[in-house]
């Protein structure tokens, strides 16, 4: 479970986050929703403590992100928006290098590194380097290397950037069978698409605060909206009136 109490953060003294509160549970998909700089990505890296609030608290699983941060990086496996793999090294080899960063014995790494292949359908590329790999084959290394060290809570930032309609598709399904698998899943989007197709909890987020949260059901409710498209847009409008 992850969760969040009055985050705040400022660059250069512009609020980017204002005090968002927020939990995220196990066996459970959660959605950051909000337009271009709402504050998704700033929640998320404080989230998994490649940033430090300038206010508010975090835990991951029980660990203190502030003050735990090394045991908080423990319980996590973080898609960033740059998927950042080493180029000249294989799938596998990314893999592996990941395991031997997180301290797994060789065995232990060799059969987790083979697990993943197997599980996210890599054999076809597990063992060509990095560099040339399409979008797709490089989410789906990322988040491998990301879940090596079978993390319960998983963090994605915009995962589905620069994807076709087929890897969509397929990290939907993905994302879908860690939630059956009783992983945490937060991720953030201004796709609309995939907050229907994927969300059991929904948080927006407009100028760096929680509008509202809630099922896709609870929020057309709240806002008297058919679709959830236009929830959103009622919710974002009202965020700006507060704000």
């Amino acid at each position: 479970m992850i969760r969040a109490e009055q985050l705040t953060k400022s660059f250069d003294g512009i609020e980017a986050v204002r005090g968002v509160s927020l939990q995220a549970e196990d066996g459970a998909i959660t959605g950051l929703l909000g337009p271009n700089g709402a504050g998704k990505s700033t929640t998320l890296r404080m989230l998994c403590t490649v940033l430090t609030p300038d206010a508010g608290d975090a835990w991951i699983d029980g660990a203190h992100a502030v003050r735990e941060p090394l045991e908080a990086r423990r319980r996590l496996g973080v898609l960033t928006h740059d998927s950042g793999l080493y180029p000249h090294l294989s799938a596998r080899e990314n893999i592996l290098y990941f395991a031997e960063l997180h301290g797994m014995p060789r065995a232990a790494r060799t059969r987790r590194a083979d697990e993943l292949i197997e599980w996210l359908e890599m054999g076809a590329f597990a063992a060509r380097r990095a560099k040339g790999y399409s979008q797709g084959q490089r989410i789906k290394t990322a988040l491998a290397r990301a879940l090596v060290h079978s993390p319960r809570n998983v963090l994605l930032d915009e995962p589905t950037n620069g994807l076709d309609v087929m890897a969509v598709r397929n990290l939907r399904v993905l994302l879908r069978r860690l939630r059956d698998a009783g992983h945490c899943v937060l991720f953030s989007t201004h796709v609309m698409q995939e907050v229907s197709a994927l969300c059991d909890t929904v948080i927006v987020l407009a100028h760096g605060q929680v509008a509202a949260q809630g099922s896709p059901d609870e929020l057309r409710e709240l806002t008297g909206c058919d679709s959830l498209e236009d929830a959103f847009v009622a919710l974002i409008g009202t965020a700006e009136g507060l704000g």
